[in-house]
């Protein structure tokens, strides 16, 4: 027993002896609880020997400006990470793989402007993510599609603007997603879509300027909603639709008014709070049941008649109000829950209306409100914000103030939009015309909108477009005519909009892209005509925007890939034509924007047969290649694709024989999921490409080489070689990724 004991003994001093000597020389590791920490050391990268067997790592305080690929691969068994204030600028895809167990990780302040799809590959354990207090402005959709066990994601104190559908896709046990004090604007109706176990949502301190009801109706499992801190000025009936929802903090907005029929669709709601807002008034809320909490601290209101039904339903309901008076004199400062009812009368002196200049207006002073704003709307001067949401109007109002900046009016039956519709509105940026049923467009529909910058027709019965309706919006940059019903491109009624840089034409039926479509777009970036029914592209249809980044073409009935337009196109990055009808690709399909292009999809194309010459000079600067579910059996030739990040293969019946071996030698020196599975032989078939022993017996296959690399592939967990920042080593492979080599495990 004592000999075993010693034994025992030896073993773990052996063990701290060689845990302290793979300890990086400025940093401090505790081989006892298993963590190294090496906080504000100035390093400039994640250093080599760190034990193997750490658990939690703490770098926080440095100058890591780049969370390079692999660079976590020799210390798998990390739960803890903290990169905070590290002056983080970007995270490569795949920065974090290798780390399954990582439970914890914070990025907390540093730069980070984009989170790419497969930024956060590898972290299938993640419970917490931090990354408040970067400068994130986009995420791109997947990105958070590993982090299945995710509970808590902080995003607050960034720079999001818009949030697109399903950006939050993948996080199916997400308990808790903070986005307070962004700059939050417009919020996709999917974009909190598949989130069952949310149950709290922060959208304080953004800029909405009016409730994103049909993205909140999402969330039937949330009961906590945090939406104060925006310059929301009128919550109308219907307006939070969740089914949970029970806490509600609407405070520090600029609400001058709230529908008693606002939250019916929140039946089991016990406590909203709208303190310090602009009421003078609140009706009472006689369809919640289960109500039992309402502060309205901070607004001035008034304990008058008008606010005698709100008190007597609370106090009948017996529902906690914090309510002090702000008028009229005699009760101002006093609780409402210590008034009499009989004592809250109207009729107040001129001194008292005098002091309370608001009261004044809305009794005294009808016409004038008028002119302010629409009877049928809503307006904040001092938010510069005028809503006619689904009001029924058949006609667009007039007599919005004119310093109004967004106006939204959304769910109208228009259906015709006169010349001259929007007068005096030369401040105007944002104008919301979705679902309102137009048809028409006059010509000066827009007229005199010069500060025009984001205009939505979407979802209309829009079928043809005179350029004469755009005449005066020269700043307009983001056009919105998805879900119409346009049969052709609108021939020349981009002409006059000198500035568009987006362009959405998805979801119609237009049939092809004829020369001089695209007249006066010189400025373009982004084209979207997913969903269309295009079937040809003539070659110069595209030679008017020689600036375009992305060109979206999926979809559509496209039978080859219309290479002769993508010539004069030398910026091109992102092309998708997943969907098509696209049986074979020929030599240089692509060749026009080889220099450019890095994401590119042709994905469900049931494609059957790829050139040998297809991707000639293509692959140089490729980051995402999508080829799944197609009918292909074989590929050319890959090994010019030395920058990918991203590669699917699955869904391609792949035949399994001595032909395949290129491929299979390819994908072994890639540290990239896949999803390359057998066709055929049958024996095979639905085994992926990687773990079958055909190949053996192939001609070229040597033994040798794989059994030293499977060797390789197992040292890499414990062995770290020194890295120099002219020559940066991946832990994974042996290909070139974006100009620096590769160590090849």
């Amino acid at each position: 027993m004592w000999a075993f004991g010693g034994l025992l003994l030896m073993s773990a001093l052996f063990t701290g002896r060689l845990v302290a000597e793979r300890c990086p020389r400025i940093c401090i590791c505790d081989s006892i609880k298993y963590q190294v920490m090496c906080s504000k050391k100035n390093l400039t990268e994640v250093p080599l020997n760190i034990p193997q067997v750490t658990q939690k790592l703490d770098l926080r305080g440095n100058e890591i400006k780049v969370i390079s690929v692999g660079a976590f691969l020799p210390i798998p068994y990390l739960t803890h990470l903290n990169l905070q204030r590290c002056k983080i600028e970007s995270l490569e895809e795949g920065a974090f793989r290798g780390l399954g167990r990582l439970v914890y990780l914070n990025l907390a302040y540093n730069n980070i402007a984009f989170i790419y799809q497969e930024s956060l590959d590898g972290l299938s354990s993640l419970q917490q993510l931090h990354l408040e207090n970067n400068r994130i402005e986009e995420i791109k959709p997947g990105a958070f599609g590993q982090l299945g066990f995710l509970g808590f994601l902080n995003l607050a104190r960034n720079s999001l603007v818009y949030l697109p559908d399903m950006v939050f896709q993948g996080l199916q046990l997400i308990k808790w997603i903070n986005l307070s004090h962004n700059s939050l604007h417009v919020i996709a109706n999917e974009a909190f879509g598949g989130l069952p176990t949310l149950r709290r949502l922060s959208l304080d301190h953004n800029e909405l300027q009016f409730l994103p009801t049909d993205a909140l109706s999402r969330l039937s499992g949330t009961n906590r909603l945090d939406i104060g801190h925006n310059p929301i000025t009128y919550i109308g009936e219907e307006a939070i639709e969740m089914a949970s929802l029970k806490q509600l903090f609407l405070d520090n907005m600029a609400l001058q008014d709230v529908s008693h029929r606002a939250f019916i669709r929140s039946p089991l709601l016990h406590t909203v709070d709208l303190h310090s807002n602009q009421l003078l008034v609140l009706q009472p809320l006689t369809e919640m049941v289960h109500l039992k909490n309402i502060n309205l601290t901070g607004n001035p209101v008034l304990c008058t008649c008008y606010m005698r039904p709100f008190k007597e339903w609370a106090d009948k309901a017996r529902i906690h109000t914090d309510v002090i008076c702000a008028g009229p004199v005699a009760f101002r400062g006093e609780q409402l829950e210590s008034l009499r009812t009989a004592d809250m009368k109207c009729g107040g002196h001129a001194s008292e209306e005098k002091l309370l200049p608001s009261l004044a207006t809305i009794t005294k002073e009808p016409e004038q409100d008028a002119v302010k704003c629409p009877k049928e709307c809503t307006c904040s001067p001092d938010f510069q914000h005028g809503n006619c949401e689904r009001k029924g109007l058949q006609g667009i109002p007039k007599g919005f103030p004119s310093n109004t900046q967004l106006l939204d009016l959304r769910h109208n039956e228009f259906r015709s939009i006169p010349k001259g519709s929007f007068p005096n509105l030369k401040n105007l940026t944002s104008l919301h015309l979705q679902n309102c049923k137009i048809a028409v467009l006059q010509p000066g529909a827009f007229q005199n909108l010069k500060k025009l910058v984001y205009l939505y027709l979407s979802n209309n019965d829009i079928s043809s477009i005179d350029a004469d309706v755009f005449e005066g919006t020269t700043q307009l940059a983001y056009l919105y005519l998805d879900h119409n019903g346009f049969t052709q491109m609108p021939k020349g009624a981009f002409s006059l909009l000198p500035s568009l840089f987006a362009l959405h034409l998805q979801h119609n039926s237009i049939s092809q892209l004829s020369d001089n479509d695209l007249v006066g777009v010189g400025k373009l970036r982004w084209l979207y005509l997913t969903g269309n029914r295009i079937a040809h592209v003539s070659p110069k249809a595209l030679s008017h925007a020689k600036m375009l980044e992305k060109l979206h073409l999926d979809d559509n009935s496209l039978q080859g890939v219309p290479t002769r337009a993508l010539r004069g196109l030398p910026s091109l990055s992102e092309l998708k034509l997943s969907n098509n009808p696209i049986k074979s690709i020929g030599d240089g399909a692509f060749f026009p924007v080889a220099r450019s292009l890095q994401h590119l999809y042709l994905d469900n194309m049931g494609l059957e047969q790829i050139s040998s010459g297809a991707f000639t000079s293509l692959g140089a600067k490729i980051k995402s290649l999508y080829l799944e579910n197609n009918k292909i059996h074989s590929l050319p030739d890959l090994r010019g694709f030395t920058a990918l990040e991203i590669i699917n293969l699955s869904d391609i019946p792949f035949s399994c024989d001595c032909q395949l071996l290129p491929l299979r030698k390819w994908l072994d020196k890639l540290n990239l999921r896949v999803g390359a599975t057998c066709g055929s032989p049958a024996d095979v078939r639905g085994m992926k490409v990687k773990r079958v022993a055909t190949f053996q017996s192939c001609p070229g296959w040597s033994t040798k080489k794989a059994k030293r690399t499977s060797s390789a592939k197992a040292k890499t967990k414990v062995k770290a070689q020194p890295r120099s920042s002219a020559n940066k080593r991946n832990w994974a492979g042996n290909i070139r990724v974006r100009g620096s080599k590769k160590r090849k495990a």
